[in-house]
């Protein structure tokens, strides 16, 4: 998972040179060019289909980077003060977004990334646009105890992000998430999400080279991931790639593969 957090950093430093942008995240570079502190990534096949592979999930990740930023600046728009980033990696949000005064960004990961991504923010004498709070913890523990001791409030509003993270956890661990972010969410939270798309596992995942990012992948999205996420007790929109792609100018040229599912990008709000 560290390689793949700073192989994200380095598709939104990419994104990030291109004249047309969709953000503009300047701490990206200094994540992707430290990354070489972190364990090493396998090596990559050089053939036209892995690469065309690679391609499409940097395109999912630009992609998904915007729609989550305006999630986020809607949730804030309606007066959300409290953000809290799961599974957070390399995420420089709480350094590259403008914030109204009050919010407090809770970043939840485990020990090991926060520590990396401290040191390149010192090096890059990096100052956050808002109160951040970083909370060492692995999802798979006791999470909302720990965010709640960094200070977290239940009682008010909170926009949760989970971005990257459900399609590595099994099944029964997606439902305990969502199970315990309910639990920490007052009416008019906002949720952002992205799941795996249905068959995104068998098409990327079935000859990943063992270590990459697909070959952790485990979970896809439900058939109808908005009644699921209102048997949680959420209010949800379900986008695809390809609809938000349109959205922000960046049409994906090649035609479906299938008949369009509900998609991987989902916002939310608790009622």
């Amino acid at each position: 998972m560290w390689a793949t957090a700073v192989g994200v950093a380095r598709v939104r430093a990419l994104e990030t040179e291109r004249e047309n942008a969709l953000f503009r995240d300047p701490l990206a570079q200094a994540f992707a060019a430290a990354g070489g502190m972190w364990p090493a990534s396998p090596p990559l096949p050089d053939d036209e289909a892995a690469r065309r592979r690679r391609l499409a999930v940097a395109f999912s990740i630009v992609i998904r980077t915007k729609f989550l930023d305006d999630l986020l600046q809607q949730a804030a728009a309606s007066g959300v003060r409290q953000v809290v980033l799961l599974g957070a990696g390399m995420d420089s949000r709480a350094f590259r977004m403008d914030w109204p005064e009050g919010t407090r960004l809770f970043e939840v990961d485990t020990a090991a990334p926060l520590d990396f991504k401290a040191s390149v923010l010192r090096q890059e004498r990096a100052i956050a646009r808002c109160e951040r709070i970083t909370v060492a913890v692995d999802l798979r523990e006791d999470w909302p105890g720990a965010l709640a001791a960094a200070g977290h409030d239940p009682s008010v509003p909170t926009a949760w992000i989970a971005e990257g993270l459900l399609i590595y956890l099994p099944e029964d661990a997606v439902e305990l998430l969502l199970a315990r972010i309910g639990a920490q969410s007052a009416a008019g939270s906002r949720m952002g999400l992205t799941l795996g798309s249905r068959g995104v596992i068998e098409r990327f995942g079935a000859d990943a080279v063992p270590g990459s990012a697909a070959s952790m992948w485990l979970s896809e999205m439900p058939d109808d991931p908005v009644g699921w996420l209102a048997g949680h007790g959420w209010e949800a929109e379900s986008h695809t790639l390809r609809e938000r792609a349109v959205a922000y100018g960046r049409p994906i040229s090649t035609p479906p593969q299938r008949e369009e599912r509900p998609g991987g990008l989902i916002s939310a709000v608790r009622r």
